[in-house]
C-alpha cells in the first residue's frame, strides 16, 4: 500500500501528460503563418520593423498564408485578418468573445491609457463610458444639436485659411481641436497662433499613436522587464513612459479642472463634460470619457488632411464636387447641414476619404476572452486580433480600382449598385464601434463642403514628371496614420468667395479665448 502512495504522484503526472497530449493532438491548428525558428521567442522577426507600414507588412501574409494567419511571439499569438467577411464574422457575430482589448503594458499600464475607452477591456467601466457618450452623441438627432457649433468652427477655419493659406494643414489641426475642445469642455481656443490646450492634446495623441503599436515594445511581450533597474542599457522606455504619462495626466486633469472652475463660478456652458458632472458622480470615469471623445475627434484632422491630398491629386474630382455645390447651393451663400441630403456627390466624396486611407489602417487590436475554434483554426485565449482595415478598403474584389480616389463608387449610377460603405469598417467593429462616429463624419462633411465652395487646392508642381511622381501619395506608418508632408497651393475661387468667407466670419465672431484661464489653474 505504501508503494502505491509513493507511485501515485508519478502516475498522476503521467496521466495528465497523456491527457493533455491527447487534447493537444485533437485541438485544431493555429491559423497558418511563418514557422517558429527559436523556441519560446517564436516569430519575433515576423513583426513589422520600425518605420514599416504595418498594414502593408501584414497584407503580405494574405498571399503567403491566406486571409487569416498568425504569428506567435514569446507565447502571445497574433491573428491577422485580411478578409473583411472574416472580420465581420469574428468581431461582430462573435462579439461576445472578441470585444475586449489586449493588455498593453507600455501604453496602458505605464503611461495610463488603460483607463481610456480605446484600451479598456470589455467591462462594466467600458459600458459606462459608452453609455455616457451615446446619451449625448449616439444618434443623428443627438449629434444634430452640435451642428450650429460645427458651422461656427467651420467659419473660423475658412477665415484662418483665407488669412494664411500656406498653413492649411495647421489650420485643419487647429479647427478639429477647437471644435472638439469646445464641445467636450466648453473651451474656446486662441483666434491666432497656437493654443496651449490644442498643442498639449496634439502631443498626447501623437504619443499614443507611438505607444500603442502592437509588439513594438519588449515590455508588452515580457512584462517582467519592468523590474530591471533603469540604469541598465535598453531601459530608456521607462523614462519615455514617465514623460508621456505626465503629459497624459495633464491632458486628463487640466480641462477637467477648467470645467469645474467654470461650474463653480457660474460660467458653466452646456458642454459634454458638464452634462456628465451634473448627472452621475463617477468623476474619474467622466474625465476619461471626455478625453476619449477628444481622442476620437482628433482623428477628424487626419481625415481632412487626406481630403486635401486627394484634391491635389484628383482635380477632376474637385471640379465635380464644386460643380454640384454651385448647382445646388448657388454662389451667394455657404452650404449648411440643411443642404446635406441634396449633395450626393459630396456625401460620396466623404465616404471615399474614409476609404482611400483609413485613419487607423489596422484598427485598434481586439482580444478574445476565451479560446475559440474559428474556420477550423484554434484561436488561443487572449490572442491579439489585428483586422487589416486598409486591406479591406483596397480589396479589388470589393472596390473597383481601389487605389484610385473615386467617389462615384458610392453612387447608384446606370443601375450599378454602390460599393460597400466604408463606414462599416472605418469606425471599428461590433461592440467596439466608435460611439462618436456620427459626429466625426458630420465634422468632415461641413469642412469639406464649405472648403470646396470657396477654395481650390492644387499641387505646386508644374512638369509632367513631377506631377506623375506626386500621383504616388505617401502616408505615415503607425496605429494612427496620416499623409506625409506634401506640396499644395490654396487660393479662394474668386473675390466673391472671399467676400462670402468674411461675411460668414462676421456672422460667427470670435469669442475671447479661455487660454488665460488655464494659466491660473495650477497646471
Amino acid at each position: 500500500m505504501t508503494g502505491l502512495f509513493v507511485l501515485f504522484p508519478a502516475l498522476l503526472s503521467l496521466y495528465l501528460v497523456v491527457a493533455l497530449a491527447g487534447r493537444w493532438r485533437n485541438r485544431p491548428p493555429l491559423p497558418p503563418g511563418p514557422r517558429s525558428v527559436i523556441p519560446w521567442i517564436g516569430n519575433l522577426d515576423a513583426l513589422p520593423k520600425g518605420g514599416q507600414k504595418e498594414y502593408l507588412h501584414w497584407l503580405r501574409h494574405c498571399d503567403l498564408y491566406g486571409p487569416i494567419s498568425s504569428v506567435t511571439v514569446m507565447g502571445r499569438t497574433f491573428v491577422i485578418l485580411n478578409d473583411v467577411s472574416l472580420a465581420f464574422e469574428m468581431l461582430e457575430k462573435r462579439g461576445a468573445i472578441y470585444s475586449s482589448r489586449p493588455r498593453q503594458v507600455f501604453c496602458g499600464d505605464m503611461i495610463g491609457w488603460s483607463q481610456s475607452v480605446a484600451l479598456s477591456t470589455y467591462s462594466e467601466r467600458l459600458r459606462i463610458h459608452r453609455k455616457n457618450t451615446m446619451c449625448v452623441l449616439g444618434s443623428p438627432a443627438a449629434a444634430a444639436r452640435f451642428e450650429p457649433l460645427q458651422e461656427k468652427e467651420a467659419a473660423h477655419f475658412l477665415a484662418r485659411v483665407l488669412e494664411n493659406p500656406d498653413d492649411l494643414v495647421e489650420h485643419i489641426r487647429s479647427e478639429a481641436g477647437s471644435f472638439i475642445l469646445n464641445l467636450v469642455y466648453g473651451y474656446k481656443t486662441n483666434k491666432q497662433g497656437s493654443d496651449p490646450l490644442v498643442e498639449l492634446a496634439h502631443k498626447v495623441m501623437e504619443e499614443f499613436a507611438q505607444a500603442s503599436l502592437p509588439g513594438e515594445y519588449l515590455v508588452d511581450l515580457v512584462p517582467s522587464v519592468q523590474a530591471i533597474p533603469d540604469w541598465i542599457p535598453g531601459m530608456n522606455f521607462k523614462r519615455v513612459a514617465k514623460r508621456w504619462r505626465h503629459n497624459l495626466t495633464r491632458m486628463t486633469e487640466l480641462p477637467y479642472a477648467f470645467v469645474r472652475h467654470k461650474m463653480e463660478t457660474q460660467q458653466d456652458s452646456d458642454c459634454f463634460l458638464s452634462q456628465l458632472l451634473r448627472g452621475a458622480k463617477d468623476e474619474s470615469s467622466h474625465k476619461w470619457t471626455a478625453l476619449s471623445l477628444y481622442s476620437a475627434g482628433a482623428d477628424t484632422a487626419r481625415s481632412l488632411s487626406t481630403f486635401i491630398l486627394a484634391m491635389t491629386l484628383y482635380p477632376d474630382v474637385q471640379g465635380k464636387a464644386q460643380a454640384e455645390i454651385d448647382e445646388v447651393i448657388g454662389k451667394n451663400r455657404l452650404p449648411t447641414f440643411n443642404d446635406r441630403s441634396d449633395l450626393p456627390y459630396i456625401n460620396a466624396l466623404v465616404k471615399e476619404v474614409l476609404r482611400w486611407h483609413p485613419v487607423t489602417p489596422m484598427a485598434l487590436p481586439h482580444t478574445n476572452v476565451e479560446s475559440d475554434s474559428f474556420h477550423g483554426y484554434f484561436i488561443p485565449k487572449e490572442s491579439i486580433i489585428l483586422p487589416n482595415v486598409w486591406a479591406f478598403m483596397h480589396d479589388p474584389q470589393t472596390y473597383n480600382h481601389p487605389m484610385t480616389f473615386k467617389p462615384e463608387r458610392f453612387l447608384s449610377l446606370e443601375s450599378k449598385s454602390p460599393e460597400l460603405d466604408p463606414r462599416k469598417m472605418a469606425f471599428g467593429f461590433g461592440r467596439r464601434l466608435c460611439p462618436g462616429r456620427i459626429l466625426a463624419e458630420s465634422s468632415i462633411f461641413i469642412i469639406v463642403v464649405q472648403f470646396l465652395a470657396v477654395f481650390e487646392v492644387k499641387t505646386r508642381q508644374s512638369s509632367q514628371d513631377e506631377k506623375h511622381k506626386q500621383m504616388s501619395p505617401e502616408f505615415q506608418p503607425g496605429v494612427i496614420s496620416h499623409p506625409a508632408p506634401f506640396d499644395f497651393r490654396v487660393r479662394a475661387r474668386s473675390p466673391h468667395c472671399e467676400a462670402l468667407i468674411r461675411s460668414s466670419q462676421e456672422a460667427h465672431p470670435w469669442l475671447e479665448s479661455d487660454a488665460h484661464t488655464l494659466a491660473h489653474l495650477g497646471f
